[in-house]
């Protein structure tokens, strides 16, 4: 990948490395502000480990990720309760066994991690204990990083790669929840890296 055109157009030195200033500017370019520096960091370790590493992909997670976290604004879930965040409570599906589990494992992170056995997975994969302390899943670092374990497992660059928002989208949501505004954010991602 050819960062220093990238650099020049995101306003950066341009010394061809994918450090974590490059990746807090592209950051606050999607609407990162107090968190980017943080979520910069992260992401020039993990998009390497996890093999965001193309244009595209970096797209396509940014524009995801932009779209779910209201512009990086959130990593938590908003709590109403609203009459879907009720329906958590005592989702097998999603885990959720014990009483009180539908709040204690609301969405969190960059891709709203929902629900005790996708953090209990989530926590093992990335060696934290998510299922014992759901809101270190809030955490910039540990946020990027969670998103980036459920990409590389959901096979999402090779949707990527296919340039296929649909695809993406359907893998991160679980339907269409929001593809407006998730085409115009992949759009913007791409006038930043393409």
């Amino acid at each position: 990948m050819h960062w220093k055109p990238i650099q020049t157009r995101l306003g950066v030195v341009a010394d061809g490395i994918a450090g974590p200033k490059t990746y807090a500017v592209l950051f606050r370019a999607m609407g990162a502000r107090d968190n980017a520096n943080a979520l910069g960091k992260q992401a020039a370790r993990d998009f390497v480990l996890y093999g965001i590493t193309t244009p595209l992909r970096i797209a396509h997670f940014m524009a995801q990720a932009a779209h779910e976290t209201g512009g990086f604004k959130w990593l938590r879930e908003i709590w109403g309760p609203t009459p879907a965040q009720l329906r958590y409570e005592g989702r097998n599906d999603l885990g959720n066994v014990q009483p009180g589990d539908g709040k204690r494992f609301l969405g969190r992170g960059i891709f709203q991690l929902t629900g005790r056995a996708n953090y209990e997975r989530a926590g093992k994969a990335i060696g934290q204990p998510l299922a014992s302390h759901p809101e270190l899943a809030e955490r910039p670092d540990i946020a990027v990083t969670t998103a980036c374990d459920y990409w590389q497992s959901r096979g999402l660059s090779a949707l990527a790669d296919r340039d296929d928002v649909l695809a993406v989208t359907k893998k991160v949501n679980g339907g269409t929840n929001g593809l407006t505004d998730r085409k115009v954010q992949l759009a913007k991602a791409k006038g930043l890296l393409l």
